[in-house]
């Protein structure tokens, strides 16, 4: 399961490495889905990070 949490916050790097410069590259409409994308992948890098560290976190 650590694999799967190690991925996740992989993935969030890799969303928030791909919209920072697309905010700023791409035009009016897109460049809002750019900036929502690096917001996802901070949340799912921070997600992924305690679920990496803490895998019990939300056990309770």
């Amino acid at each position: 399961m650590v694999m799967v949490y190690l991925a996740l916050a992989l993935g969030g790097v890799g969303l928030i490495a791909w919209g920072l410069p697309a905010a700023h590259r791409l035009r009016s409409p897109f460049n809002v889905v750019a900036a929502a994308t690096v917001l996802l992948g901070v949340v799912l890098a921070l997600l992924g990070t305690l679920l990496v560290v803490a895998p019990n976190f939300f056990q309770g």
